[in-house]
């Protein structure tokens, strides 16, 4: 690529491309393609992180071969350590630098020089952008910021593109479950689907909906789903830490349960595989009658709009258990009424 390229007017036209990606495959493959373009190279691969497997994973390439592009993943930690140092790696000759392995294969690929840069949201790296030339070369500081300005605009689309397809499947999950409570008065039915749908939905392995015994003053299990009977039989009170402050409306995070000082069950917690928790409290009529809890086998956060979507159906669950109580004291009541309608007949 000529030296004197003006990255800026390339800058802008990208950027203007980006906002019509409709999907995240065509931004994935916009983005290797304007890397090549732009730095005149052989080709280009993006890696996406894997939090589940601590990988980053090849997700769009343009200019290797199938053999290359499915070798094995990169270790994360060890690559985000190396590239947060500078923003960048540059591996000169990719086929003798002692950081890279498969010296073989990049040879066989025609593969000289490799820089990476890393993909970021909120200082966060997500992803690995690489640039593979099929001669040696150096990379100028205006290069190199300008790749690196690439790759952070890169971070800004696939982060709005997530979001946006989080509040669409959250808006279809709201209205699905909705819909639920419309077609039928079985509230052991509905709260079951609901901690269903929720854990498939975030990808969280558990969920537990437990109310109020005031008799008893516990927490009484009525809906679970991906939890051990050993695990979901642990007796919970009103007084235990986090269920306390859900009782008072609160939604409490765990992002690490095996140091958060604030949970009673942190044991139990791991022998479960359970490393981070939303703990939302479920109301009817201002009332707190119980809590909803979601746990994950991943230590995570939790984005704002996964946290307003699970306390609007923990909201939701609430108007259920409402609508079947109700339904439950009209048909007493109806009965109620016939048995004394007939006890009056029978004086005639």
């Amino acid at each position: 690529m000529n030296r004197d390229t003006d990255y800026f007017d390339i800058f802008c036209k990208l950027s203007r491309a980006f906002g019509t990606a409709a999907t995240q495959n065509e931004l994935l493959n916009l983005v290797v393609d304007s890397a090549i373009i732009t730095m005149d190279a052989k080709a280009s691969c993006l890696f996406l992180s894997d939090d589940k497997n601590d990988f980053f994973v090849p997700v769009a390439q343009k200019g290797l071969s199938e053999n290359y592009f499915h070798a094995s993943p990169l270790k994360a930690m060890g690559i985000v350590k190396a590239i947060e140092k500078d923003g960048f790696l540059l591996f000169k000759d990719a086929t003798t630098d002692p950081r890279l392995e498969n010296h073989d294969a990049k040879k066989e690929e025609g593969i000289a020089t490799i820089i990476s840069v890393q993909i970021r949201v909120k200082r966060r790296t997500i992803g690995i952008l690489s640039i593979y030339t099929a001669t040696p070369r150096d990379y100028t500081e205006r290069e190199i910021a300008f790749l690196r300005a690439l790759a952070d605009q890169a971070g800004i689309a696939i982060h709005n593109n997530r979001l946006l397809s989080r509040i669409e499947k959250n808006a279809t999950l709201f209205l699905d479950f909705a819909s639920s409570i419309n077609s039928t008065l079985d509230i052991q039915k509905i709260l079951k689907r609901l901690t269903e749908e929720l854990c498939d939905t975030f990808g969280m392995k558990g969920a537990a909906i437990r109310l109020i015994d005031e008799d008893n003053q516990t927490m009484k299990l009525v809906a679970s789903h991906g939890l051990s009977n050993e695990f979901l039989e642990i007796r919970r009170t009103i007084n235990t830490n986090t269920t306390a402050r859900a009782l008072k409306g609160e939604t409490v995070i765990v992002t690490d349960a095996a140091t958060d000082q604030r949970l009673e069950f942190r044991e139990e917690m791991k022998k479960e595989g359970l490393k981070s928790m939303i703990v939302t409290p479920i109301t009817v009529k201002d009332k707190v009658i119980g809590v909803m809890r979601l746990y994950s086998a991943e230590q995570r956060d939790f984005p704002n709009d996964m946290l307003l979507i699970v306390e609007a159906i923990a909201q939701q669950g609430g108007l259920a258990i409402q609508n079947a109580s109700m339904y439950m004291q009209l048909q007493d009541a109806k009965k109620s009424l016939e048995e004394d309608v007939w006890s009056h007949r029978s004086w005639f």
